[in-house]
């Protein structure tokens, strides 16, 4: 019997990236209830809302200081991109970035990162593959909607420090709850094995 090979719009090079993926065999965390899983979105969601709405305190300075971009980024206003973005972008490697992974379809900030070359950080292993794995398969598993993407400030430092520095800012201001530094503070549900 003729074994019938499904078409792929994907090239070679694409297909072979995809293969080598080792996140999607990891094992999924134990289900959240649905009704868990609501409440904590919206615990998560209120604080972000203030974070949005609410003016950022500053000191006055008799010096001109620059502005730290924690204080000025809003993620959900940068362009929208697929989680999935870096596979058809091969030959472009990218600039210094900070980066944004959102569930628009609740306006939620999942987790901020930095990175040199914006269009190589998910390539391989990223551990918030996993998070996002299991966020989207406990959706599933309810029924509920979620639209994942990613989003990028593409005016981050080159110099690797300044770039960390504003990473931690932001993940501090924004509580993202996938980030290891909010863990404890979201109790988040989504980062098990």
């Amino acid at each position: 019997m003729e074994t019938r090979k499904q078409t792929t719009l994907l090239s070679d090079e694409i297909q072979q990236a995809i293969s080598q993926s080792r996140f999607q065999n990891l094992p999924l965390v134990a289900i959240l209830g649905k009704h868990e899983l609501v409440r904590w979105k919206r615990k998560v969601a209120a604080f972000q809302m203030t974070v949005k709405t609410l003016p950022v305190m500053a000191q006055g300075s008799l010096f001109e200081v620059a502005a730290n971009p924690a204080d000025t980024i809003d993620p959900f206003a940068l362009p929208q991109q697929n989680t999935e973005f870096w596979r058809w972008q091969a030959s472009d490697v990218g600039v210094a970035a900070l980066y944004f992974v959102i569930d628009y379809h609740s306006d939620l900030l999942l987790y901020v990162g930095e990175t040199v070359k914006s269009n190589q950080r998910w390539k391989g292993e990223h551990d918030c593959k996993r998070y996002l794995m299991n966020y989207r398969h406990t959706h599933y598993h309810h029924h509920l909607e979620s639209q994942l993407g990613i989003a990028f400030w593409r005016y981050a430092p080159a110099e690797r420090r300044p770039r960390q520095k504003a990473e931690s800012s932001l993940i501090f201001r924004w509580r993202s709850p996938f980030n290891k530094e909010n863990w404890t503070f979201w109790g988040t549900p989504f980062i098990g094995d």
